[in-house]
C-alpha cells in the first residue's frame, strides 16, 4: 500500500491484493417510470443481494457496508445503509456507514471498502450505492420555526439539488466547458447517439444480462425484523430492462431545444437521464478470494480523487486519472478500456480532449446519456460494467471516473487478473 496526497494534484492510494469479486445493479428505471414508488433502501436490497450470490459468498462472510445515496427520498433513509446489510442477510454485528461524495459516491465506497481490508478492519466489504429521484420531494424548509401569512414556500428538491449554490447550476458548466474546447452542438448531438446506439447494441447482444438483477414484486422478510413490502406496477412482473434508453436520429435531436443556455449545446438527448437504481459491489482481500477459491473479475490497482473550478467541474476525472497515471507509473495508452461517467456530452467531449482519450475505447456499451444517472449507483455500475467488459474482451488495464458536483472527480484502476 502506498498513499499520496497534494493539494494542488489531489490524493490517492495504490492498493495491495484487493479485489472486486463481482457485483448486481437493477435496471435503471426512467424518471417517474416502473420504479418511481421503491424506495431506495429497496432497490439496494435487490442489489446487494444478488452481488453477494453472483460473488460466490454468503452474507455472513461480509465485515463492512459501505453505501451511498444523495438524494434522501424516503422517510427512513436515515436508515437506509443499515437495513440494506439486515435485510440482504447481514449478521446484526456487521456495521454499515453511509458516504456521500455526490456524482462519485459510489466510487467512493469501493475505495472505502478497499481502505477497510487494508487497514485490517475487514476481509469482505459490501459496497454500493442507490437513488430514487422520482421520489425526491416538494420541500418547504423552516416551517417548524413558522412562518408569515402566505408566506410559505415550497421548492422542487431535485431541481434545485442540480443548482450548485457557490458556482453554477451543474448544467451550465457544460456549458463551459464547450466554449472552453469549441464544442459545437453538432458534436455533442453525434456523442448523444453514440452513446444510445452501443446502449441498445449492449442490450440487444445480451450484454447487461449478467449484470442486472431481476426486480419483481416481493416481501423482504428477516427474522426479528419488520417485513419490506415490495411492489411494483401491476402489468410488470420483473424489471430486468434499462428504460431510460430512447433511440431518436441525429435530425430529431437537431429540433431540440437547448436546455441551460438559449444558444447552448447541451439538449434533453445529450444529458444525462434522470432515473432510479441501484448497484451493488462485493470488495475482498486476495487471501479470502484464495482461500474461498474465488475468481474475482479484477484486481483493484488504485484510486485517485481531485478538486477542480467547480465552473467546469465536469473536467473532474481529468486531474484524477492523471494522477492515478503518475502513481503507478502508466501512460493512458496503457489502458485498454474506459469509463466516464456521461453526466453531460460536452463534459465528456472536454475530457476527451484533455486527456487525449481514444472514444474507441470509451463506454463501449454506452453511458448515463442513455442508461441515466442514478447519482450514488452510478460508480458501481461503471465499475461493474467495465470490469466485466475487460475480462470480456481480455484487456489488461482499465479506469472508472466521474465528474463530481461542486467541482471534483474521482477515478479507479482496475486490473484484469483473468487476461
Amino acid at each position: 500500500m502506498k498513499a499520496y496526497h497534494d493539494n494542488e494534484k489531489g490524493f490517492g492510494i495504490i492498493y495491495d491484493d484487493i479485489y472486486l469479486l463481482n457485483g448486481a445493479r437493477t435496471a435503471f428505471g426512467k424518471f417517474c417510470g416502473t420504479l418511481a414508488r421503491i424506495s431506495p433502501t429497496d432497490l439496494s436490497i435487490f442489489a446487494s443481494r444478488a452481488a453477494i450470490a453472483k460473488s460466490g459468498i454468503t452474507p455472513s462472510d461480509v465485515n463492512q457496508v459501505m453505501m451511498a445515496n444523495i438524494g434522501q427520498s424516503s422517510y427512513d433513509t436515515y436508515f437506509l445503509p443499515r437495513h440494506i446489510g439486515l435485510y440482504s442477510g447481514i449478521p446484526t454485528g456487521v456495521p454499515a456507514v453511509m458516504l456521500q461524495r455526490i456524482c462519485g459516491s459510489g466510487f467512493e465506497t469501493i475505495t472505502a471498502g478497499a481502505d477497510q481490508i487494508t487497514l485490517g478492519k475487514a476481509d469482505v466489504a459490501l459496497c454500493g450505492g442507490t437513488e430514487n429521484m422520482s421520489l425526491a420531494p416538494t420541500v418547504s424548509y423552516g416551517n417548524r420555526m413558522g412562518y408569515a401569512l402566505g408566506q410559505i414556500e415550497f421548492r422542487d428538491f431535485l431541481w434545485e439539488a442540480l443548482n450548485d449554490t457557490a458556482a453554477i447550476p451543474m448544467g451550465c458548466t457544460a456549458e463551459n466547458i464547450a466554449r472552453q474546447y469549441k464544442i459545437t452542438r453538432e458534436q455533442t448531438d453525434e456523442f448523444g447517439k453514440l452513446s444510445v446506439d452501443r446502449a441498445v447494441a449492449a442490450t440487444q447482444a445480451g450484454f447487461f444480462k449478467d449484470e442486472i438483477a431481476p426486480l419483481s414484486s416481493t416481501v423482504f422478510e428477516v427474522d426479528g425484523l419488520k417485513p419490506r413490502k415490495v411492489s411494483l406496477p401491476k402489468k410488470v412482473s420483473d424489471f430486468i430492462t434499462d428504460e431510460n434508453i430512447r433511440v431518436s436520429s441525429l435530425e430529431d435531436m437537431a429540433k431540440l431545444p437547448p436546455v441551460f443556455e438559449k444558444n447552448g449545446v447541451q439538449t434533453a438527448a445529450t444529458s444525462s437521464g434522470i432515473v432510479d437504481g441501484a448497484a451493488s459491489v462485493i470488495v475482498a482481500s486476495k487471501n479470502f478470494a484464495d482461500k474461498r477459491n474465488l475468481k474475482p473479475l479484477t484486481k483493484i490497482i488504485a484510486s485517485a480523487t481531485a478538486g477542480i473550478d467547480p465552473k467546469v467541474m465536469g473536467l473532474g476525472p481529468v486531474p484524477s486519472i492523471r494522477l492515478l497515471l503518475e502513481m503507478t507509473g502508466l501512460k493512458i495508452s496503457d489502458i485498454g478500456l474506459i469509463e466516464i461517467n456521461e453526466a453531460f456530452a460536452a463534459q465528456f467531449i472536454g475530457c476527451e480532449r484533455e486527456l487525449g482519450l481514444d472514444r474507441s475505447i470509451c463506454n463501449v456499451n454506452g453511458g448515463a446519456i442513455a442508461f441515466g444517472h442514478p447519482l450514488a449507483a452510478s460508480g458501481g455500475r461503471l465499475s461493474l460494467t467495465l470490469s466485466r467488459e475487460m475480462n470480456r474482451r481480455k484487456v489488461k488495464y482499465g479506469i472508472a471516473s466521474a465528474c463530481i458536483g461542486g467541482g471534483q472527480g474521482n477515478a479507479i484502476l482496475f486490473e484484469n487478473i483473468n487476461a
